[in-house]
């Protein structure tokens, strides 16, 4: 008789250069506990993010398999990605269009019924266990050799973590602790004959049928939409391997503008969402009109999001006015509260509040005095704005017209880059710079700072 039972699988994959050498993590872990069941990692060689990713998947799943093999169609798996494109090609809201996507996803597909497994898109700071396992593994082949739990910081073993955030488990529960044991050591086994085989011999490890056998029903084919027009893979691209391009789609891509000068910018005065919310210069205005010239050229904006603050308005009516679009207000898209900062140049916040700007300087959890915004406060909030426009936007060119802080954020983040770069990018005021947001959660940064449409 089966016993139900219900797991989170967590995985992740990535490439250093993707492609390039790439590796994949997966943790099955006890929804009700959050105590981690089993773990596997491998580097498999070149290979581009988006096919580390799906290895991930049949690995987590693989393991989630072998650790009840008694359960059947009992078992209940929670997938929990960080990648949109395994997300969504799984669930079958996004066609697969890239040939070497689609025997992937029917080697996952095939592992358990698809009514037994639902697929969940976390963002990538909910995924650090199985990331950080990708990357132990990508650590090992580039030492020449491959993953072992035991250089794992979070073994097999490891201590409970915390309720994971899934839907509710089936009332049926575990069977007896014998049988459960039983389990988790023919997945150890299991695990164990994953990480020393080579690649090629992953078909024999996962147990499923050759692309070819597999019903064309298997691999999750409907969509709502699909971005038209030619593979995204560069004409003579590399084919090592598993190294084409990753059938991403069209991205959202975020043009940031700098809103134009106020009195207070020539100045360098801090200037947040806490002070006298200043208007354009004569300066400003016409710099956002150059701006907005600049735009009507390219033809490439399609939508516009901006700061509730009134330089940032001003600066986007502008460009609207060219273009002949709405303006969207965020509010996540406004300046730092600088709190007593506000106003003050930089020296004189150094001559007054001293100790304050030096821990401010020092730390990114630190606040301006007088009750202002931390970094890191702005940080989640910029990166929650980020995440609305990127959904609502998905496959569209958006300006959004905002401040240095937010800007700032926007590129530090798509970059992977730490708290105090912050300070180490120069940003202009009307300049502009360019963040494409990809369909599996990547991004890149195409551009930063330019201000030649102002010359």
């Amino acid at each position: 008789m089966s016993v139900a039972r219900q797991v989170v699988v967590e995985a992740d994959g990535g490439s250093r250069g993707n492609p390039g050498p790439a590796g994949y993590g997966a943790v099955v872990i006890d929804p009700a506990t959050g105590e981690p069941l089993a773990e596997v990692a491998e580097y498999i060689g070149v290979a581009t993010n988006n096919v580390a990713e799906y290895r991930g998947l049949i690995a987590g799943l693989t393991a989630a398999k072998a650790l009840f093999p008694d359960a059947g169609d009992a078992l209940r798996v929670h997938v929990r990605m960080d990648s949109k494109l395994v997300v969504e090609q799984m669930s079958g809201r996004w066609k697969i269009k890239h040939p070497d996507m689609k025997p992937l996803a029917a080697r996952a597909a095939a592992i358990l019924p698809p009514s037994s497994v639902t697929y969940e898109w976390i963002p990538r700071a909910q995924n650090k266990h199985a990331d950080r396992l990708a990357n132990e593994a990508m650590d090992a082949g580039r030492d020449g050799g491959q993953w072992e739990a035991s250089a794992s910081t979070a073994a097999l073993d490891a201590p409970a973590r915390g309720t994971v955030n899934t839907p509710p488990p089936p009332a049926p529960t575990t069977g007896p602790p014998g049988d459960q044991a039983a389990g988790v050591a023919k997945a150890r086994a299991a695990l164990a004959a994953a990480r020393g085989a080579a690649v090629p011999a992953a078909d024999t490890l996962f147990s499923v049928p050759e692309p070819a056998d597999v019903p064309e029903a298997a691999v999750p084919e409907t969509v709502a939409s699909d971005t038209a027009g030619s593979s995204p893979e560069a004409a003579g691209s590399p084919q090592t391997g598993w190294g084409s391009a990753p059938d991403l789609g069209a991205p959202a891509t975020l043009v940031l503008l700098r809103h134009g000068e106020t009195a207070l910018t020539p100045e360098k005065r801090f200037s947040g969402s806490g002070g006298t919310d200043p208007e354009l210069s004569a300066t400003g205005r016409g710099q956002a009109e150059r701006a907005a010239e600049h735009f009507a050229a390219l033809g490439a904006v399609q939508d516009i999001v901006s700061s509730p603050l009134r330089r940032c308005r001003e600066t986007a009516a502008a460009v609207a006015a060219r273009l002949g679009l709405d303006v969207r207000i965020d509010e996540g898209l406004r300046e730092t509260d600088f709190g007593a900062w506000e106003g003050l140049t930089f020296a004189e916040v150094r001559e007054r509040y001293g100790d304050d700007l030096t821990a401010w300087l020092a730390s990114p959890d630190t606040a301006p005095t007088g009750g202002g915004e931390s970094f890191a406060e702005v940080t989640e909030r910029v990166a929650a704005a980020r995440d609305r426009i990127v959904a609502r936007y998905a496959g569209r060119t958006v300006l959004l017209v905002t401040h240095v802080t937010p800007i700032k954020t926007l590129v530090r983040l798509a970059l992977g880059a730490p708290p105090e770069s912050l300070f180490r990018m120069e940003l202009s005021a009307a300049s502009i710079s360019t963040v494409a947001h990809y369909g599996d959660g990547n991004a890149s940064v195409r551009l930063l700072n330019d201000t030649s449409h102002l010359r």
